[in-house]
């Protein structure tokens, strides 16, 4: 079991396999990329299931999400899947993507085993999509959409960034449009992970914004909040029944209490908050023979160290050094 002193358990694991990413969006990383982890500095196909084999069989994690970077980039990916699928007790198994390479892929994925998947899309317009991410692959991410859905991947979820003066009049017309096709939309306030540092709290459109904006178009019930529980997105019901939305405001109403995650990175190392700024490293003590029991300790003692919050309203709060796309959303 993983808990940390306030009583919390992680049951929920995100496991990011890569840090590359084939989109610039300029929240996240500079025009011209980043300096990625060398290949020797990753883990390899068959660490990973096995530190997610332990985490599910002796820490209790139930849920299982692959991260990147962007995880279609990773070469094993249908087999770790596969492998972890196999593990008993058989985990949940999703995976967060920004959708580029989902079409050609989506089908091995459910036959391997993956649940279900989330799919980043922050516009509609192919034109802002090019400003956002500096690629032109808007076509892509929507056939990556359908192949997931023809795949038996669902819900599909969708998860949106909105950015000031460039794409926060979307809301409403991207809730109707996953409203039409059954897709869930999840908008994710900006947070300071950038690799850039130039997230500024002053400019960023808050939970506030997203929820007046949608309900101009929608009638917007909340769900009980016991029917959230630890999931980091408050939903609404939309319409009383057409189906929901989420806003997931890690900034402005911060969901610590009841964080239930873990994280490991695409080079091993264990981080007990997204925002963390420290981290236990899993793969040297791996590679150094340690056993599965020895490994275990260390991961419990990351999680025991767990601070109370996250403290984005802190005045003393550093944005951590490693990027979105080096920890893993």
């Amino acid at each position: 079991m993983l808990l940390d002193s306030f009583g919390r358990r992680a049951v929920d694991l995100r496991v990011s396999l890569t840090d590359r990413c084939n989109l610039r969006c300029t929240y996240c990383m500079p025009e011209e990329g980043l300096q990625w982890l060398a290949k020797p500095e990753l883990l390899t196909d068959e660490e990973i299931v096995r530190l997610v084999g332990l985490a599910v069989r002796d820490l209790g994690v139930r849920e299982v999400r692959f991260t990147g970077g962007e995880p279609l980039l990773r070469p094993g990916l249908v087999g770790i899947v596969e492998a972890c699928a196999a593990l008993d007790p058989r985990p949940e198994l999703s995976l967060t993507t920004n959708g580029i390479g989902l079409a050609r892929t989506a089908a091995a994925l459910r036959t391997a085993g993956l649940d279900r998947v989330n799919v980043s899309l922050d516009t509609l317009d192919e034109e802002t999509f090019h400003t956002l991410t500096r690629r032109r692959r808007h076509h892509d991410v929507l056939a990556g959409l359908a192949a997931a859905e023809a795949a038996g991947l669902v819900p599909v979820k969708l998860n949106a960034v909105l950015m000031r003066g460039v794409n926060e009049h979307e809301a409403p017309g991207l809730l109707a449009w996953c409203l039409e096709r059954g897709y869930e939309l999840r908008f994710i306030e900006q947070m300071p992970l950038d690799a850039q540092h130039g997230w500024d709290r002053s400019s960023m459109i808050t939970a506030e914004e997203i929820l007046e904006r949608l309900s101009t178009r929608f009638t917007l019930t909340p769900e009980p909040s016991a029917a959230r529980g630890a999931a980091p997105a408050e939903r609404w019901v939309v319409d009383g029944g057409r189906g929901r939305v989420g806003v997931i405001a890690s900034v402005t109403r911060p969901f610590c209490r009841a964080c239930d995650r873990t994280r490991l990175t695409a080079d091993g190392q264990v981080r007990n908050c997204l925002f963390a700024t420290g981290e236990t490293d899993l793969r040297t003590a791996l590679r150094s023979g340690a056993d599965d029991t020895e490994l275990a300790a260390l991961w419990r003692a990351a999680m025991w160290g767990k601070k109370a919050g996250a403290g984005i309203d802190d005045p003393e709060f550093h944005q951590p050094a490693r990027p979105m796309s080096a920890i893993g959303g």
